[in-house]
């Protein structure tokens, strides 16, 4: 009986149309890989962030081709795309438009007419958004939230699919007004990007400064966007997955009865139901593009942390040790006997910093006698 289930399954209309999806964006996946050099993880991860119709917030330093990245997958896609630098001095209205008064030349009455902003796009750069004040922080955020702009009492919709790629830079804090994490908490993702190897970054300088970049054939037409981007939502999810992810987000919370010794120690704040529910999107836009009806482990380890990192506030000990989120993740779902099979030894080792220079006096060839050999 099952085998006769699976059979009619692979023959069904629907997973045609998976196996061409899978096909598609892997023809999207390896173009932006051929232009964005040494950073795999991130193109794939802001792929699933797309297709989940969710938002990615990026946390790198500058030059690492975010603009070029959002860019090529515009082109890729026949999707509009803007771009916003975000300053002390930006104003909600000139990312969200304004209403103007214009005079009819036929009659010569006066009226306003509301003129779109940047904001009216499909695609969205918003780039080191934390220079700009929270006001114009929060009109960007319903935006998202929303999917439209209130400009004089009048609501105006953003045409779909609209999706928000955010920068912040974490070098340059002074005059800045970084995200509060209960607004980093509506970004699907937080993606993480650091320099290239020396290999790739010696391709990128060979590739950059020798020919123009060739221009990249939509490759997803645009009218089969929405219908793709709807695709996530019938993706079936086994209860043990829901099992998991909700038991893990309960345990970072240290205030909780189900909170994890870990959390007690490290986070301040845990994370809330909707990084259950961004577990889940992320995980079934993975199964989506990898081709797959239902969410497996693989897709469920793969989102994890950008979905969970950002919604977890370390206090002042894990600070002062030099913790990041994902290592307090990871010794989290130790504690609880879900840890992922590879950073298992490694979240036990600990992340504080007197481990980090212990270990590196224990190394009897660090890298400083051994690089020019």
């Amino acid at each position: 009986m099952m085998k006769d289930e699976k059979s009619s399954a692979a023959g069904s209309p629907a997973a045609v149309e998976a196996g061409a999806v899978k096909a598609r964006f892997a023809s999207v996946e390896e173009e932006l890989r051929k232009r964005i050099l040494g950073q795999e993880t991130t193109v794939r991860q802001l792929l699933i962030a797309f297709v989940a119709s969710g938002h990615a917030i990026i946390i790198g330093v500058p030059g690492l081709a975010k603009t070029l990245m959002i860019r090529s997958l515009g082109e890729l896609m026949h999707l509009d795309f803007s771009r916003i630098q975000f300053t002390p001095d930006l104003m909600p209205s000139d990312i969200t438009g304004t209403s103007i008064l214009v005079r009819d030349d036929a009659t010569g009455a006066r009226a306003f007419r509301f003129r779109n902003g940047p904001i009216f796009t499909n695609l969205l750069l918003a780039d080191e958004i934390n220079r700009t004040p929270p006001k114009t922080q929060a009109a960007l955020l319903e935006a998202m939230e929303e999917n439209r702009v209130t400009v004089g009492g009048v609501s105006h919709e953003i045409t779909p699919p609209f999706f928000v790629l955010a920068t912040q830079n974490p070098i340059e804090q002074e005059g800045t007004y970084p995200l509060p994490i209960t607004q980093l908490d509506r970004f699907l993702f937080q993606i993480q990007i650091d320099y290239p190897d020396p290999d790739t970054e010696f391709d990128i300088v060979a590739m950059t400064t020798a020919v123009e970049p060739a221009t990249l054939a939509p490759l997803v037409p645009r009218d089969e966007v929405a219908a793709i981007l709807s695709m996530p939502k019938r993706v079936r999810v086994p209860d043990a997955i829901v099992a998991r992810a909700t038991r893990l987000v309960r345990a970072t919370r240290p205030r909780e009865s189900e909170g994890s010794a870990t959390a007690r120690e490290l986070l301040s704040w845990g994370a809330g139901p909707r990084a259950v529910q961004a577990i889940i999107a992320a995980a079934q836009a993975a199964a989506v593009l990898a081709g797959r009806s239902a969410v497996e482990e693989v897709d469920y380890e793969e989102v994890l942390l950008p979905a969970l990192r950002h919604r977890v506030l370390l206090n002042y000990h894990a600070e002062a040790e030099g913790a990041r989120p994902d290592d307090v993740i990871a010794r989290i779902r130790t504690d609880i006997g879900d840890a992922a099979p590879v950073k298992a030894a490694e979240a036990r080792r600990g992340a504080g910093k007197i481990g980090r220079i212990l270990r590196a006096f224990a190394d009897p060839s660090p890298g400083f006698r051994t690089r020019g050999s």
